[in-house]
């Protein structure tokens, strides 16, 4: 019999880890199958709420965020670039200069959730940030990927013009804040089990196994 898991994914845009943790969470999934399916919803995070709309130089932010210095910096691109390749996700360190602004793209993937095109909205901003170096904050690049993932590109221009579903994202936001989440990603199964950072397929596979097992044990 095949479980049925609720995943919420709570990421931001600007957030590499997110990435490594999505690629990692979906490779897991692809070892289930026939064991546990997922339904994935894609929760909002913003690692830079206070961001201004022109953004920031990446290595000034890092600077000024986390004390980090300029080696320190590199090591961890490194890091991140090499971990990516691994999954299959490119890293364009060099392209990604700066930090932007992601509430924006954050209503668009709402409004993106309610089409059932979440996910692909959300990788391609992915690949749109982090392999293309474009500004998430952009509305016009925001509503060129809506349309290349096959939204109403339009529809997403209206969306995005409007300030709609601001009101949805911001209490999205409180509510994981609430729930004591300060970083990203966070992916938690069935309301109940946390699992934090961008982990190796292995450890996500492990423990989707094991809630999958307790989920059936628990239905019987």
């Amino acid at each position: 019999m095949v479980t049925k898991l609720k995943i919420d994914f709570v990421s931001d845009i600007s957030c590499p880890w997110c990435v490594i943790g999505l690629k990692s969470l979906e490779q897991a999934l692809g070892r289930l199958d026939g064991v546990a399916s997922a339904e994935l919803h894609f929760q909002p995070f913003e690692l830079n709420p206070n961001m201004v709309a022109e953004g920031q130089d990446i290595g000034e932010h890092l600077t000024e965020k986390y004390g980090a210095t300029p080696e320190q910096g590199a090591q961890t691109r490194e890091m991140i670039r090499a971990r990516g390749a691994d999954l299959g996700f490119r890293f364009d360190m060099d392209a990604r200069s700066r930090i932007y602004n992601t509430f924006d793209a954050h209503r668009l993937l709402h409004w993106a959730e309610l089409q059932g095109r979440q996910r692909e909205l959300k990788m391609a901003l992915f690949e749109t940030y982090f392999t293309k170096g474009e500004s998430p904050g952009d509305l016009a690049v925001l509503a060129r990927v809506a349309g290349e993932v096959g939204l109403d590109a339009a529809q997403a221009a209206e969306v995005l013009a409007s300030g709609a579903y601001a009101g949805d994202v911001r209490e999205r936001e409180r509510f994981y804040q609430q729930q004591g989440i300060s970083s990203v990603p966070a992916i938690i199964i069935n309301d109940r089990h946390l699992i934090s950072g961008g982990q190796p397929p292995e450890v996500f596979e492990q423990a989707l196994r094991q809630i999958a097992a307790e989920s059936t044990s628990q239905e019987h």
